[in-house]
């Protein structure tokens, strides 16, 4: 088993706490889902800010993040296939999957 990171990229927000509401069991349903191979179900991200090589710092992201999750998962493959049911894709966003590698 290798453990992956989920970075969630853009969606569109709810507008009404009705909306929020299904958008929120749509989480719940998936995460609650991957049973044992859920590591942390990660957050949505705000506030950011980029560091550049010289040590400028300027407020924002280019990378459009909106937040992650960590799972465990056979392959790249397998944790891609789980990502397939992401509720922020249905909100116009999309998932990356990242294979993270053990500390040496």
């Amino acid at each position: 088993m290798a453990t992956y990171v989920f970075t969630y990229k853009g969606g569109s927000m709810p507008q009404t706490d009705a909306e929020r509401a299904q958008v929120m069991d749509a989480w719940r349903g998936w995460l609650g889902g991957m049973g044992s191979s859920l590591v942390d179900g990660g957050n949505p991200f705000g506030a950011s800010a980029t560091v550049a090589p010289g040590g400028a710092v300027s407020q924002g992201s280019s990378s459009g993040l909106s937040g992650y999750s960590i799972i465990t998962a056979d392959d790249l493959d397998a944790a891609s296939a789980v990502a397939t049911g992401c509720p922020v894709l249905s909100a116009g966003g999309s998932v990356e999957v990242h294979e993270v590698f053990a500390a040496m």
